[in-house]
């Protein structure tokens, strides 16, 4: 029957495209600092370790999380020991990464780990779901890659190999449920249970496929190096560089940021824990008004006196745009030395020194616009330690 013969070409072209992608990997699969496993013998995965990385790893490059991941590690080296934590020093070495949200999941989910699950990253999908942070791409990964489940995972990187693979220019929800199916029918196509590590190999190289060969920019794609070049429709059809469509360019909103570096005559400088919620929630910054608009010199001056300073001259020290993924934040820093101060430190307000900055849950925005206003002042930041 026409049907059935498809059916049976349909399958051996899964199988095809599953070994080799599974080869390709072994021989191609980048050193990364995560990845013990690799060869004909399998060392399993530490699964904590797998656990932090993949948080880390979301909407990041992988070679900024390397070196993160490295101290991370040595400072909370168990699930345990994140799980005692506390949280402004889990924000602290997170300080620079950003999407810091991922750092407050995982220290929820540590904490879930240990009061739950006996201090064991569970191994199920369905269990692993249940931990803060933990999606679909995740609990696949973790449960595929260090427990060879057979679970299905689909980052972008993913969806765009398959897409491209079988031509499906579907967009939107259609095309990522039509993903995570197909995925799953790769890895079903593996066949016996003797093949289990094959399902971290085959979801692993599906990743390294579309983060090193099978790039966004059909320019960039490297389809001549794609072990998959003989299988993909799009290629065939000359559809690579349609599929998938471009997402529309959605409108950022925008902030202004109006710094006001404080500095004592120590060279230390004032520093503020944002609000539990909303952007950068429970950061530290300097005293920092934020408005829809530039605010005059005026309002600067008298935001700086309801913070800190009396009498003090108010110093334009320069000031820089920060894109984040949904806002456009224009940085205005002003620097002020304080001669007088309305408030002394206390819970959610601190003086500091520059250099020790880094012990501290701050952003990148935050911490150029203080490094901006204590250099307005000639200051050289020696390294110091919060009071």
């Amino acid at each position: 029957m026409p049907g059935e013969a498809l059916g049976v070409a349909e399958a051996a072209r899964d199988r095809e495209i599953a070994g080799l992608v599974v080869s390709w990997f072994e021989g191609a699969a980048r050193p990364l600092a995560w990845r013990t496993d690799l060869g004909t013998s399998p060392v399993p995965r530490d699964p904590y370790t797998c656990l932090v990385a993949e948080a880390m790893s979301q909407q990041t490059q992988i070679t900024r999380v390397e070196a993160y991941l490295e101290r991370f590690l040595e400072r909370f080296p168990s699930v345990a020991a994140l799980a005692r934590a506390d949280e402004v020093d889990v924000l602290a070495l997170w300080s620079g990464l950003g999407y810091y949200r991922r750092a407050r999941n995982l220290h929820a989910a540590a904490r879930v780990i240990a009061e739950q699950f006996d201090g064991r990253v569970p191994e199920d999908v369905a269990e692993l779901r249940r931990l803060p942070g933990v999606g679909s791409y995740t609990a696949g990964a973790v449960a595929s890659i260090v427990f060879h489940r057979r679970a299905p995972l689909v980052d972008a990187n993913v969806q765009r190999v398959l897409q491209r693979l079988d031509a499906h220019e579907a967009t939107g929800k259609e095309a990522s449920a039509w993903a995570w199916e197909r995925a799953g029918g790769l890895l079903d196509a593996l066949g016996s249970a003797e093949k289990l590590p094959a399902y971290a190999r085959l979801n692993e190289g599906l990743m390294e496929l579309g983060a090193t060969i099978c790039l966004p920019m059909p320019a960039q794609a490297r389809c001549g190096s794609c072990p998959l070049a003989g299988h993909c429709l799009a290629r065939a059809k000359g559809l690579v560089g349609v599929i998938p469509r471009p997402k529309g360019v959605s409108v950022k909103k925008r902030l202004v940021c109006a710094v006001v570096v404080v500095i004592d005559a120590g060279g230390r400088v004032l520093v503020e824990q944002r609000a539990e919620s909303g952007m950068w929630s429970k950061m530290w910054q300097a005293p920092t008004l934020e408005c829809a608009k530039r605010p005059t010199q005026q309002q600067v001056a008298e935001f700086a006196v309801m913070k800190s300073a009396d009498g003090a001259r108010l110093v334009r020290a320069g000031g820089f745009v920060h894109q984040t993924t949904h806002r456009t934040i224009r940085f205005v820093v002003f620097a002020v030395r304080a001669v007088a101060c309305r408030r002394k430190g206390g819970a959610g307000r601190k003086w500091v020194q520059p250099g020790a900055l880094q012990g501290l849950g701050i952003s990148t925005a935050a911490r150029r616009a203080i490094e901006m206003g204590v250099g307005a002042f000639g200051y050289p930041g020696p390294p110091g330690r919060a009071s």
